[in-house]
């Protein structure tokens, strides 16, 4: 087999790069615009990536055998029934169907592509978003997988719950057929080999920075004695403490909001004493801003405290999940917290969930780092995805 040799657009900091290349490839060519993220690049890579994909000449690449993109989904134009190009102009994938096409024109078509984005391209505009696209690599002739694959770090061991879309395909002149058959592991992994988060915390002592303020904790000690106090272990919708002892009207409100109302009051009745003598307790939570008077418990019987479980302070409120996977990494808005450390994960933490390898640099500013690798892909899911698409 020829050896693999990439090119690494919309590179973010090298997820793709670091993928591949442990499968033996080459990368030949990066293309960025996020000043951060090339800072990040240059330091781990050498590669000066500060190309505009939109103004990338194909003639001027090097050669590649293999097209790499976590391609940003902007919206795709619902006018008209055009095909092809004409329904992919002024969006970022209308630059790699360019390329690819350039290469197909001159005979010498891409053999590989390796595709990313988030879960919902798949449902985007009813659908129609991932119906262009496929049609354009289609035309393009790329054999590709019957239906896109959408995969989570959790099904091969890593304790993250990520679903990302992927789109893998070689070009017809390599092989002939109608779709490309790659299986991934079913969803269940994580129930069957028991992933734990814990497992990829630093084991020694961490920066005091990261641990939580004296507000959080005494915000999340008040909702631990809250779950830990009700008669009701399952709880299956958010709770908004605001509504407790309320009796106005719903007439005019959103049927889906009316549902969590109602639940909210049935659960006062059913727990009044209690939850009459929390509110006094914590001064009806005038001292917390108003997110924080919203909790979701998605933990099931699992656990029993706060303190057990993987946190996150939220807009939607404050959400306790369980301590086997982390939720996704996504521009890390909302950094997850270790409730049996009272912490933040730590930055190379967060690498490690993107399977990054110890040796990466990250950003030297935590918020860079932190909104860089929750964009990033994960490496070991493109690897196992792209090691599987080379057996072809």
């Amino acid at each position: 087999m020829d050896k693999i040799k990439f090119i690494d657009l919309f590179a973010g900091i090298g997820g793709f790069h670091i993928a591949v290349s442990e499968l033996g490839g080459e990368c030949v060519f990066a293309s960025e615009i996020d000043k951060y993220c090339l800072e990040t690049y240059q330091k781990n890579f050498g590669i000066d990536a500060n190309h505009d994909v939109t103004n990338i000449k194909p003639e001027d690449l090097p050669y590649y055998n293999m097209l790499c993109a976590g391609f940003p989904c902007q919206t795709f134009s619902k006018a008209g029934d055009q095909k092809g190009f004409g329904d992919t102009r002024g969006t970022l994938f209308f630059d790699i169907q360019r390329l690819l096409k350039y290469r197909i024109d001159i005979g010498d078509p891409v053999k590989y592509i390796v595709l990313e984005n988030v879960r919902n391209l798949v449902s985007h505009d009813r659908g129609r978003t991932w119906k262009i696209i496929k049609n354009a690599l289609l035309e393009l002739g790329y054999v590709l997988t019957k239906e896109p694959i959408i995969m989570s770090p959790h099904q091969i061991g890593i304790p993250q719950l990520r679903e990302r879309v992927f789109i893998l395909g070689i070009h017809n002149k390599y092989y002939n057929d109608v779709y490309l058959d790659i299986n991934v592991p079913n969803n269940s992994y994580h129930l069957r080999n028991g992933t734990n988060a814990l497992d990829i915390l630093d084991s020694g002592e961490v920066d005091k920075k990261y641990y939580i303020s004296e507000y959080e904790e005494m915000v999340l000690t008040a909702w631990d004695e809250f779950i830990k106090g009700i008669n009701q272990k399952v709880i299956g919708f958010p709770i908004w403490s605001y509504e407790f002892g309320k009796d106005y009207s719903l007439d005019g409100i959103p049927k889906w909001k009316q549902d969590f109302i109602i639940k909210n009051r049935k659960l006062y009745e059913d727990n009044k004493p209690f939850i009459d003598s929390w509110l006094v307790k914590y001064n009806y939570l005038d001292d917390f801003i108003p997110t924080h008077q919203k909790f979701e418990w998605q933990a099931g019987e699992d656990i029993n405290s706060i303190w057990e479980g993987i946190i996150q302070f939220r807009p939607s409120g404050i959400r306790v999940k369980r301590p086997t996977e982390f939720p996704a990494l996504v521009a890390m808005v909302h950094i997850p917290i270790i409730g049996k450390y009272k912490r933040r994960l730590t930055p190379r933490e967060v690498a490690r969930l993107q399977s990054f390898p110890e040796t990466f640099i990250p950003h030297e500013n935590d918020q860079q780092a932190y909104k860089q690798f929750g964009n990033s892909v994960n490496i070991d899911v493109v690897k196992y995805l792209v090691s599987k698409l080379l057996q072809y």
